[in-house]
C-alpha cells in the first residue's frame, strides 16, 4: 500500500516539476526522490523555483546565501544564519538566529538611508508607502555600455503617468549579484540621471539589479537626489533575468521593522 501511495506521490510532483520554470542560477529541482533508497524510505529534495502560478507570477528577489555580494566584502555575506536550538540535540523544535546587514541582498533603502535628521526624526523603512511598493510597473533594458545619466534616461522614453520602473543593466548580464566580491564597476544612476528623472518624470519607485542604485562614483549623491523628498522608494538588488521588458503588477512588501533605514524584501512580478 505505501508503495502505491508513493507511486502516486511521485506521478503528481513529477508532472507538477515539469510546468514550473528552470534557469540557470536557480534550477527547479523536484520535491521528492522516487527512487527507493535502502530500507524502503525515500528522500525528500525541497523545491526551489522563480516562477509559479503555471508562469504567471515571477519571483524577482535574489535567494540569500552566504556567497551572495555585500558592500566593500570581498567574501560575500558570510555566514547569517546560526541554529540556536537544535532537535538533533535534544529541542522540542529548530530555532534560528539571523544576523545579516539591512541592505543585503534584495532589499528596500528609507530616506533616513542618507539623511541623518530623518534618521532622528524616525522616517524608518516602517513609513514607507505601500501604495508606491506595490502596483503596475515597467521593465526597461538600459543601454549596456554607460551608466544610467541624463541623456540614457531621455533616450529611454518613459512615458508620463508611469509611477514604477524596474531597470535592468549589464549588472544582469554580468551575473554581478552571483559573485561573492562587490564589484565596485557596476552599472547605476548617476547624479545628473538622478536628477532628470526626479525632475522630468512621475516615478516613485526605482527598481534596479545590484547593491545599489547609484553608481559607485556617485554614492551619496545620487541616493541624495533620490530621497530628499521622501517621496521616491528605492529598492537594490533585483532579480530580472529571463524576464521580458513591458508592463507587469509588481508587489515588494519590506520588514516592519522600526528604526531601520534598510530592509530586506521580497519582491514579485505578476504577468
Amino acid at each position: 500500500m505505501k508503495l502505491v501511495l508513493l507511486f502516486l506521490l511521485c506521478s503528481i510532483l513529477l508532472t507538477s516539476t515539469t510546468l514550473s520554470h528552470a534557469t540557470t542560477a536557480y534550477p527547479s529541482t523536484t520535491v521528492v526522490d522516487c527512487s527507493l533508497s535502502r530500507g524502503g524510505s525515500y528522500s525528500l529534495i525541497p523545491p526551489r523555483r522563480e516562477v509559479y502560478g503555471n508562469g504567471r507570477i515571477i519571483d524577482i528577489t535574489h535567494r540569500y546565501t552566504p556567497d551572495m555580494p555585500s558592500y566593500h566584502s570581498m567574501d560575500g555575506v558570510g555566514q547569517f544564519l546560526w541554529l540556536l536550538d537544535g532537535m538533533k540535540n535534544g529541542s522540542m523544535v529548530n530555532m534560528s538566529v539571523l544576523k545579516l546587514l539591512s541592505h543585503s541582498g534584495t532589499h528596500v533603502d528609507a530616506p533616513s538611508h542618507v539623511f541623518d535628521h530623518y534618521y532622528d526624526a524616525g522616517f524608518d523603512i516602517d513609513t514607507l508607502d505601500l501604495d508606491v511598493l506595490n502596483g503596475p510597473a515597467l521593465l526597461v533594458d538600459v543601454p549596456r555600455d554607460k551608466n544610467i545619466t541624463a541623456e540614457v534616461m531621455k533616450s529611454l522614453n518613459i512615458p508620463k503617468g508611469v509611477r514604477r520602473v524596474l531597470f535592468r543593466t549589464l549588472n544582469t548580464d554580468r551575473w554581478l549579484m552571483f559573485k561573492n566580491q562587490f564589484d565596485t564597476s557596476y552599472v547605476g544612476f548617476m547624479k545628473d540621471g538622478a536628477e532628470w528623472l526626479v525632475e522630468n518624470t512621475d516615478i516613485k519607485l526605482v527598481g534596479i539589479d545590484y547593491l545599489s542604485v547609484a553608481a559607485f562614483d556617485d554614492l551619496i549623491t545620487s541616493h541624495l537626489v533620490f530621497l530628499e523628498s521622501r517621496e521616491i522608494i528605492l529598492v537594490e538588488a533585483l532579480k530580472l533575468d529571463d524576464i521580458q521588458p513591458g508592463i507587469y503588477s509588481v508587489h515588494c512588501l519590506p520588514l516592519r521593522l522600526q528604526g531601520a533605514e534598510g530592509s530586506p524584501i521580497r519582491c514579485i512580478l505578476i504577468k
